[in-house]
């Protein structure tokens, strides 16, 4: 399911660790509503997302609007995809760092997400393991790429 045009899913969940310290912020924009509520529920407990959004256009207008510490990106959306995305949101001035969602698994969108600024790309088929993982390092300043693309394991079947 599609979330509706020009409609934010806000989600302000303090992460367990917070402390004293600043909460990292997480955007998230992916065009299947399911993803959004599993990657949503996956960083909820250590990040605060503030915000699930359904386009690349909604990515970029909430991104300048809530300067996020990190925005996470599918690759494959309607309209702008998801490189294009974080292309303009650096180009913006957005400090965020950003993770790439993907299916895909071809070398050439890898080149890709380095160069539209990615530190992570992770394979949907491996979100659970994968996307906190890519976060921490990405706050880090390295990059994290789900070890079954570093393999070349085939895509999951079915």
């Amino acid at each position: 399911m599609q979330l509706p045009a020009n409609r934010e899913t806000a989600v302000s969940t303090e992460p367990v660790n917070a402390g004293d310290a600043k909460p990292i912020t997480v955007l998230l924009a992916d065009d299947h509503q399911p993803i959004l509520d599993r990657v949503a529920a996956l960083v909820s407990g250590e990040f605060t997302v503030v915000a699930a959004v359904s386009s690349s256009e909604e990515a970029i207008e909430a991104t300048t609007r809530l300067h996020p510490h990190v925005l996470v990106l599918d690759v494959s959306m309607p309209g702008l995809n998801g490189f294009e995305a974080a292309i303009h949101v650096r180009n913006a001035g957005s400090s965020a760092v950003v993770i790439f969602l993907t299916v895909h698994d071809e070398p050439e969108f890898l080149q890709a997400a380095w160069a539209a600024g990615a530190l992570g790309y992770v394979r949907k088929s491996h979100l659970g393991s994968d996307l906190v993982p890519a976060i921490r390092a990405a706050l880090e300043g390295r990059r994290f790429v789900s070890a079954s693309i570093q393999r070349g394991d085939p895509r999951p079947r079915g």
